[in-house]
């Protein structure tokens, strides 16, 4: 069972997929995006990638992150697959991408109990790098969230020149932005854009 009741009765994830989504699209969001926050993306990659994703995880996965060999070509590859995923066409177009990274990478659950938290599932993958390990918990996050959620809560982001991708677990499912800048961004817009539209229906 995945799936447990909060007390409102909305269904919940019982594993530590809320920590997982945003380090998906990070690493994501790091390599592979041509345009972001309105203008070209930096592009990350080789040791420049390992360097800037190390960064967002705990202590432990970073140094094995930066002593894993080819770890830059790794996480291209593994950042490449996850947007492939994200944003596929339809349901089962992402469920397709989705298990083939869990084959891939070789998930295997097995139950962790962090310091202040309940037992709950890990998934790491085959441990051939890190970045294989963090493979596999990344794939079954996206599974899990598709399982909980529905498929329809992966996106891009939907302010002018923004490739950025997002994940979303608000309770509504009504995110469509990537973040709050972008989010502000494509607010102002809207907001010219009707006031543009008023001024040339005054003067028409």
């Amino acid at each position: 069972m995945t799936h447990r009741k909060d007390v409102t009765g909305q269904m919940e994830i019982a594993c530590n997929v809320t920590g997982q989504a945003p380090l998906i699209a990070e690493l994501v969001n790091l390599a592979t995006p041509r345009w972001r926050g309105g203008g070209p993306a930096r592009r990350f990659e080789g040791e420049e990638l390992v360097t800037a994703f190390a960064a967002v995880l705990g202590e432990r996965s970073a140094a094995a992150l930066r002593s894993a060999p080819d770890a830059g070509v790794r996480l291209a590859e593994l950042a490449a697959e996850l947007r492939a995923a994200l944003l596929a066409e339809t349901a089962a177009g992402k469920a397709t991408l989705i298990n083939a990274m869990i084959r891939r990478y070789g998930a295997q659950p097995y139950l962790v109990e962090d310091v202040g938290q309940p037992f709950h599932l890990h998934f790491h993958g085959s441990r051939e790098t890190e970045v294989e390990a963090l493979g596999g918990e990344f794939a079954t996050a996206l599974a899990l969230i598709v399982d909980g959620y529905g498929a329809e809560r992966f996106g891009q982001c939907q302010a002018r020149r923004c490739e950025a991708v997002y994940i979303d677990l608000t309770r509504n499912g009504s995110r469509r932005f990537c973040g709050t800048a972008c989010t502000a961004r494509a607010k102002t817009a809207a907001y010219r854009s009707r006031r543009q539209g008023g001024q040339d229906n005054v003067r028409s």
